[in-house]
């Protein structure tokens, strides 16, 4: 009775939310299996659209130090997908170990990156005496900026530091909302490109167009969420 159990709880937890238990698990394959897996070459193919509607529209006209600034934040949402999809198909205890270093790993890059863009348009602010914090585009960019930092701080220090939850257990507790927050993130950081569309500076040089972008966001959210597993979340059993 416990292994059937515990055999149930085992394919709850690796049952994505649109397949069959399997579908989106690593198995056998090398972890970088993990970025195409299942419906992961969609989420690919919407995050790279993605990347190239900003950087084309971005290299189509005369680069200044405002440049940086969506060239920085789009391979930073690059960057994040990429620590998504390397460990939601992780299964045994090692891949999920080794997964966990990637996925810290890209992270790292994704929030560095963030960062770097706050910086360049926060500076371009300053310099032309402009406004902060007041179109929806700059309002979602801090809720954003905001969210990244604090998943940041709570992964690396649940999994490296978790002493300072009350040891391993209170920690690894805590996952699941780490990997909610992980998701809102995600279309927190969609919606915040979407209003960019609609920016004077977009409408005037750049001119990404909104419908492209809500496309591609789509093709990205279809590609992750697809490959999400409940029972992952503590709801349906499983950490």
């Amino acid at each position: 009775m416990a292994d059937t159990e515990q055999q149930q709880q085992s394919n709850s937890e690796q049952t994505p939310l649109l397949g069959e238990p399997g579908d989106a698990s690593q198995k056998s394959a090398p972890l970088y299996h993990n970025l195409i897996i299942g419906t992961g070459v969609v989420a690919q193919a919407g995050i790279w659209i993605l990347a190239a509607i900003v950087w084309g529209s971005v290299f189509s006209n005369d680069l200044s130090l405002f440049s940086a600034h969506p060239l920085l934040n789009s391979a930073a949402l690059l960057f994040f997908v990429q620590g998504i999809l390397i460990l939601q198909p992780t299964h045994t205890a090692q891949q999920k170990k080794q997964g966990t270093y990637a996925h810290a790993a890209l992270n790292n890059i994704a929030v560095l990156a963030a960062v770097a863009g706050l910086v360049v348009i926060e500076y371009n602010k300053f310099a032309h005496q402009g406004t902060h914090f007041v179109s929806p585009h700059a309002i979602l960019g801090l809720v954003t900026y905001i969210l990244v930092v604090l998943q940041a701080l709570v992964g690396i220090t649940q999994f490296f530091t978790p002493a300072i939850y009350g040891g391993v257990e209170n920690a690894k507790a805590l996952y699941k909302y780490h990997r909610v927050g992980g998701y809102v993130t995600l279309l927190v950081m969609l919606a915040t490109v979407c209003a960019a569309t609609q920016t004077t500076f977009n409408v005037n040089v750049l001119g990404m167009q909104l419908w492209a972008v809500v496309v591609a966001a789509v093709v990205v959210v279809l590609g992750v969420g697809a490959r999400v597993k409940i029972g992952k979340f503590g709801w349906i059993g499983g950490q």
